[in-house]
Formats: C-alpha cells, sequence, structure tokens
C-alpha cells in the first residue's frame, strides 16, 4: 500500500487564523494534531494537540505536575485564555515548521519513517506542491496491522 491510497481529508487551518478556534476543531474532532497552511495554500507547519495543551499549562506547571493538584477549575479556564488573541503560528514551535510530507508512491514504511523522525502524529502526502491528504499514526497502524 503506498502513502495516496492511505491519506484521507483532514481539516487544515491558516497559519494567520485564531489559535482558539484551531484548538476548539482539534477537541470537536479529537484529532491528534492539524496541518496548518501558509497564503499559498501550502502546508507549513503541524500543529499537534498536545502542542497546544503545552502552551497553555502554565511553565511552572509543566516543571512540577504536583502543583497541578492544589489549583482548582478556575485555573483551567485562565490557562485557556492563553490562547484569546494568539494565532496559530503563535503556538507553533519552531520546530514543528518542517512539515513531514509523504509522496504519493511512499510505502508504508517511508511513511512510518517519516512520521517517527519528525515525531508528528500526522504526514502531509503530496504530489509536487498539490496536497493530496493527511496520514494520521492511527491510519498508518490500521493499514499495517493485521486483521
Amino acid at each position: 500500500m503506498h502513502a495516496a491510497q492511505l491519506a484521507e481529508e483532514f481539516p487544515v487551518v491558516a497559519m494567520d487564523s485564531d489559535a482558539l478556534d484551531a484548538a476548539r476543531l482539534l477537541a470537536e474532532h479529537r484529532l491528534p494534531g492539524i496541518l496548518a497552511i501558509g497564503r499559498d495554500g501550502l502546508p507549513e507547519a503541524v500543529l499537534p494537540a498536545y502542542q497546544v495543551v503545552r502552551f497553555i499549562i502554565p511553565r511552572y506547571v509543566q516543571d512540577d505536575p504536583a502543583l497541578a493538584g492544589v489549583l482548582d477549575e478556575s485555573m483551567c479556564d485562565k490557562a485557556v485564555k492563553r490562547l484569546r488573541g494568539k494565532k496559530v503560528r503563535d503556538v507553533i514551535p519552531e520546530k514543528y515548521s518542517d512539515v513531514p510530507a509523504a509522496r504519493p508512491d511512499d510505502t508504508i514504511i517511508e511513511v512510518a519513517a517519516i512520521m517517527a523522525r519528525h515525531r508528528s502524529p500526522i504526514v502531509a502526502v503530496l504530489e509536487g506542491k498539490k496536497l493530496l491528504g493527511v496520514i494520521t499514526a492511527s491510519r498508518l497502524l490500521e493499514a499495517s496491522l493485521p486483521d
């Protein structure tokens, strides 16, 4: 099986779109990540869902998770507010700006290697500059594992 056969339609967001809207899209559709495209419509970055979580949780809580146990629910509301007024590009670290991309004729193993190397939950399938679709880690596993 090749990447073109595994690729699925997948929502994308613009790099300059609202980060809170992107977070809602991730949450509502339970997506592992989302592809962010530039003004030219080409993929520019991947925004993994866990990166949004990292962005909204204060650094001191990430460094000492025991602190999370003493914070109340109002802290969650305050944390989510960190996304307000931010663009998608503001919450994507530079290390995710190299889009993991496969060619249509790449094999499952080649796609898996790309996904692993980039530590990305999704891989874009590109034919030249045209986005054919996206392969998620769960789609890759589904195609790889025996019945």
